[in-house]
C-alpha cells in the first residue's frame, strides 16, 4: 500500500521558517523524484520544488533561495525548508512522487500570518 505522509505544516509569522516532512512507503522511494506542490484557496496546484532520484534540484522562481529540497534515502523522507515565509506562502502543501506512477499525499496546512 503506496503512503506519503506529510507533516511539519502550521501557523507562522511572515520571516519565520517552518520545515515540512513527507515519510514514504509502499514503492521504491530512491528511484522516484520526489516534489513539493502547494495550492492556495481559488488558485491552481504549482509545483514548488522537486528533487530527482540522483539528487537533482528545481525550484519556482517564488521560492528560489528561501526554500530548501532534499532527501534521505535511509529514512524514505523528503523534506522542505522553508526560510523567510511570505503571506502569499500560504496554502495546503502536498508531497509528490513521480516515476512509472504518480502518487500524492493527503497535504498540511502552512498559514504565515501576522
Amino acid at each position: 500500500q503506496v503512503q506519503l505522509v506529510e507533516s511539519g505544516g502550521g501557523l507562522v509569522q511572515p520571516g519565520e521558517s517552518l520545515r515540512l516532512s513527507c515519510t514514504a512507503s509502499g514503492f521504491p522511494f530512491n528511484i522516484y523524484t520526489m516534489g513539493w506542490y502547494r495550492q492556495a484557496p481559488g488558485k491552481q496546484r504549482e509545483l514548488v520544488a522537486r528533487i530527482a532520484s540522483i539528487g537533482s534540484t528545481s525550484y519556482a522562481d517564488s521560492v528560489k533561495g528561501r526554500f530548501r529540497i532534499s532527501r534521505d534515502s535511509g529514512k524514505n523522507t523528503v523534506y522542505l525548508q522553508m526560510n523567510s515565509l511570505k503571506p502569499e506562502d500560504t496554502a495546503v502543501y502536498y508531497c509528490n512522487a513521480y516515476r512509472a506512477s504518480e502518487y500524492w499525499g493527503q497535504g498540511t496546512q502552512v498559514t504565515v500570518s501576522s
